[in-house]
């Protein structure tokens, strides 16, 4: 398995891309659901290829499985 960051896809991912979540996701800790089609700009890579940092609409500081995710 390789260490680069790929979304749902198989498309690279690299700090300060945008992308697309592609099913409704609840945030734990929080009353806000992440609807399927929100784009998310600016994410931050993180030491794990599967996940990534980023501040989606209503939610600052959260991190995203890449499996959940297309790039925009």
């Amino acid at each position: 398995m390789s260490d680069e960051t790929r979304d749902s896809n198989g498309n690279v991912l690299a700090d300060g891309d945008s992308v697309t979540v592609i099913k409704d996701l609840k945030v734990k800790g929080s009353s806000v659901t992440l609807k399927r089609g929100t784009l998310i700009k600016n994410i931050r890579l993180t030491g794990d290829p599967t996940h990534i940092e980023c501040n989606a609409p209503k939610v600052k500081g959260i991190v995203l499985k890449t499996e959940f995710l297309k790039k925009a």
